[in-house]
């Protein structure tokens, strides 16, 4: 018997008892010599996977077994911090000693320590089995004869200390990046050097640039990698279209952003009977990058595109993603194609799956298609007579399975995201919302189809994929939830867990009224987060039962995954001939969960820094705002036509004592009787601007720095409406 990981696990756990190198071996045979290169090398491997445990006493036993658990460090800001089981299981949180000794991210092996007066289990580490960090972005500080970086991301509480600060161009107060040369420990603090100076934190596009580095974004390809891609050349070799489905003279066409630069799927819709047939056409990105290839190991490290305001750390070298994968007019591209049967009724009634080639009809976008159809526009009607026809059907298909969804219940966040406008020297010059319209649903409803016949050929093919599962609200996120709704009158229909449709009738309830945009937060505050696993059960929020991602195969490596499953089943290839097995989809759908948060929070974090950077030009402006959230320390309110949010601090407010209800989220002076509730309307002034901290500061507009005597007596709402219930909790007094 060969000591490989399974046989070694299976021996560890049979013993019952941690078991030295040397008896391990004896049982497989082994001298010493043999040892040092069968078997030391396996136990590192799966001490490192945090499987195994090396004890005191030089022995090897089970994590498992010795109540250990392995998982990832995620800090707080003011210290704490807890370790997020890489299996199932509860969070163990970590007292700020603990946290001396790890980075944000860090995975470790703790113990269960005990459970602290809020019932949560306490952890300790016992050992650090991978350093997240090698480096460390922030600014460079120099106080007393002591140098040392500040971190810019503050979930990283250690300060760098930097021995030597003698970098040619490194100056106080510039952004630095700096090497971590000796990790934190319990006992002392993390040693550093300056490889890197960005610059200063307000130069033009040094928020991007300080994102990369917090996030630890691979923004360059390797020369093997790029190499790898150039190599296909920028035209589809007609050798690859050989017993494809031709679909070059269907007149498929692309709708996107008109600031767009890559082009994964094409529509196309047309009458057929008393039903139709539509085509998503999805670019065959799995034909050029292949399992065990450098693009596809690059592709992993980076599981998704991250897109900032000013530019994308893409998941593919432009080469593919903007040039031989995208599907621009006029050009063969090679993709793979959804077609779908639909009736009447717009229910799917059949569906297949091609690998085929297209040539675009036509590169729309959003706006250009609603100014076509809805507005009449006779330009762009006669510019593209050649697929206007085409249109019309798609909004037929749209209308139809947009009826459908909303009779299954489908929750609709229709939110629009903030949209930055740069001058010609990079900076922020305006902030607006971006608008959305009937085109870009038609889009959502189209790739939303193409995502679930997907999700259902994989699984009757019974290859391994990843699902995007979409869990229902869990408890304690579900009685917030059913608090706020009873606080403001909105009626609860379900006793267990609600239904999708349940939700929806909620929207209903609150829609036409001040706090229906709060109502969509606090409801999508409530559900569960989106995760992809190789388990379909389905997605709550759009009320389907079975869901995967199929159509960015150039930005999301889910979808790449599940385009291999499903030219693998077109191709009618043996299921043992499949590159992937069960155990590593899950290790992939982790890993892939993992670097779409990564690429949210960096997106997040910019667009917070940019948005302060803009309002410092507004320090003591005046704007609308409405409350967005509430608090014992002061009201969250949130300038509507920006999407900017910032504090009034209770010191902020008019004078006077403050008590604050949790239920109902309403802040009431005492003495006067004004209230703060969600939704309400204020006119705030800007107060302060933090850009390091990302924090903005309001207070109400006309209130000066002295004011104190109260204007009326009379109980009323701060934001025009009254009724609001006085809390109790809170007692705070504006100084």
């Amino acid at each position: 018997m060969k000591p490989t990981r399974q046989n070694i696990l299976d021996l560890l756990g049979e013993a019952g008892r941690p078991l030295t190198r040397r008896l391990i071996s004896e049982h497989f045979g082994l001298d010493h010599s043999e040892s040092d290169l069968q078997v030391k090398p396996v136990l590192l491997e799966l001490i490192a996977e945090g499987q195994v445990v090396r004890n005191r006493r030089a022995a090897y036993g089970l994590a498992k077994q010795m109540d250990l658990v392995s998982g990832r460090i995620t800090a707080h800001a003011d210290g704490f911090g807890f370790v997020i089981p890489d299996e199932d299981g509860d969070d163990l949180f970590l007292a700020p000693r603990q946290m001396r000794q790890v980075f944000h991210g860090d995975r470790v092996l703790a113990a269960v320590s005990g459970i602290d007066r809020r019932g949560r289990k306490e952890g300790q580490i016992v050992e650090v089995l991978e350093r997240a960090r090698a480096q460390v972005v922030g600014r460079l500080v120099m106080e007393g004869g002591a140098a040392f970086v500040v971190p810019d991301d503050p979930k990283l509480t250690h300060d760098i200390i930097i021995p030597d600060p003698s970098h040619a161009e490194a100056r106080p107060g510039k952004i630095v990046v700096a090497r971590i040369t000796r990790p934190p420990a319990l006992d002392r603090p993390p040693l550093g050097e300056i490889v890197s100076v960005l610059g200063h934190a307000d130069e033009p596009g040094m928020a991007t640039r300080i994102a990369i580095f917090n996030h630890q974004l691979p923004d360059e390809f390797p020369d093997p990698v790029v190499a790898e891609a150039k190599a296909f050349g920028d035209r589809v070799d007609p050798a690859r279209i050989h017993d494809r489905l031709d679909l070059r003279k269907l007149p498929l066409v692309t709708i996107d952003g008109a600031d767009a630069r890559d082009f994964d799927d094409a529509v196309h819709a047309e009458k057929a009977g008393n039903g139709y047939r539509v085509y998503v056409a999805i670019a065959d990105v799995a034909e050029y990058v292949t399992p065990g290839s450098a693009l596809d190991a690059e592709a992993i490290q980076r599981g998704t595109s991250t897109y900032f305001p000013d530019q994308v750390v893409p998941m593919l070298p432009e080469t593919l993603s903007n040039g031989l994968c995208s599907l621009n007019p006029g050009v063969d591209r090679l993709v793979l194609v959804c077609e779908m049967r639909l009736d009447g009724k717009g229910k799917i009634t059949s569906s297949r799956f091609h690998e085929a080639v297209m040539h675009s009809a036509a590169r729309l976008t959003y706006d250009q298609v609603q100014r076509m159809v809805e507005a009449g526009d006779p330009d762009l009607n006669q510019r593209y007579e050649h697929v206007r026809s085409n249109l019309d059907t798609l909004f037929e298909v749209y209308r139809l399975l947009a009826r459908r969804r909303a009779q299954r219940g489908a929750i609709d966040f229709d939110s629009s995201e903030v949209q930055f406008v740069f001058d010609p020297d990079g900076r922020v010059e305006q902030l607006r919302r971006r608008t959305r319209h009937d085109a870009h649903r038609l889009i959502e409803e189209c790739m939303i189809a193409a995502n679930v016949e997907a999700a259902r050929a994989a699984h009757d093919a019974g290859l391994p994929t990843l699902y995007r599962v979409h869990d229902k609200p869990p408890p304690d996120k579900l009685g917030d939830l059913e608090a706020f709704l009873s606080a403001h009158g909105l009626k609860i229909r379900w006793k267990d867990d609600p239904e999708p449709a349940d939700l929806t009738r909620i929207q209903q309830q609150a829609r036409d009224t001040a706090i229906a945009p709060l109502v969509d937060a606090v409801l999508l505050r409530s559900l569960a987060l989106a995760v992809y696993s190789p388990e379909d059960r389905g997605h709550f929020g759009l009320a389907l039962e079975s869901y995967a991602h199929f159509t960015s195969p150039i930005r999301r490596y889910p979808d790449l995954l599940l385009h291999r499953a499903l030219k693998h089943h077109v191709r009618r290839q043996q299921k043992k001939r499949y590159p992937y097995s069960g155990k590593q989809m899950i290790e992939l759908g982790r890993e892939c969960s993992r670097l779409e948060r990564r690429a949210e929070e960096a997106s997040r974090e910019v667009d917070e820094r940019l948005k302060c950077q803009f309002m410092q030009r507004h320090v003591g402006d005046e704007f609308d705002g409405v409350i967005t959230g509430v608090t014992g320390f002061g009201v969250f309110v949130e300038i509507p036509e920006m999407g900017v949010s910032g504090l009034v601090h209770v010191t902020a407010l008019p004078n006077d004592y403050y008590h604050f209800d949790p239920v109902g989220k309403v802040l009431t002076g005492e003495r006067r009787g004004l209230r703060y509730r969600l939704a309400d309307l204020l006119r705030i002034e800007v107060l302060a601007v933090s850009v390091d901290e990302r924090k903005i500061d309001f207070r109400i507009a006309g209130q000066g720095e002295d004011e104190d005597s109260p204007k009326t007596s009379d109980r009323k709402s701060a934001g025009g409406r009254s009724g609001a219930p006085r809390g109790k909790k809170s007692r705070r007094k504006r100084r």
